[in-house]
């Protein structure tokens, strides 16, 4: 049986307890996207959790853009964040590279205050950092726009991986 076979059949605590870290520290979503069963491929599966994300409120999208960690930051995080950043050798920043990411990270969170978010995957520390430099001249409407899009890419490449990987 296939993953999204047994996804489709579970109950809602084992949907959310196998898919809650797909959205970064946020199950409600898969909780939420429990009840849109049942899924017939990854696309779908991930198109009913993008819609959670969608219909949720404000308050609950703030939240979700700020359960993710600073990039190249020496924090806790998700262990799915921690894979993604070492893809890119976001673990391995030289003193200089690390105070540049430390320095836009502080930029962009006070002026838009919340982190700035990057699907990394497919990026490389160079390209992240001129997105950086890019995106802090957007507005914050933009940005908010641009940070959900991005999560929404994060959460494909998880599923995708997770899916492939059974």
């Amino acid at each position: 049986m296939n993953l999204l076979s047994e996804l489709n059949q579970m109950n809602q605590d084992d949907f959310v307890a196998a898919l809650g870290w797909i959205f970064e520290d946020s199950p409600w979503v898969a909780a939420k996207a429990w009840a849109k069963k049942p899924f017939t491929d990854v696309e779908k599966l991930h198109q009913s959790m993008v819609d959670v994300v969608r219909e949720a409120s404000d308050a609950e999208k703030l939240a979700l853009i700020c359960a993710h960690p600073d990039l190249g930051a020496k924090a806790k995080m998700a262990e799915a964040s921690v894979k993604e950043q070492a893809g890119v050798g976001l673990d391995r920043l030289s003193p200089q590279e690390y105070d540049k990411f430390n320095s836009l990270n502080q930029a962009y969170k006070e002026k838009f205050n919340f982190p700035f978010i990057v699907a990394v995957k497919n990026h490389t520390k160079e390209s992240i950092l001129a997105s950086f430099s890019q995106r802090l001249e957007n507005t914050k409407e933009t940005e908010l726009q641009t940070v959900l899009a991005e999560i929404e890419k994060i959460a494909l490449f998880r599923l995708q991986e997770v899916i492939d990987d059974r």
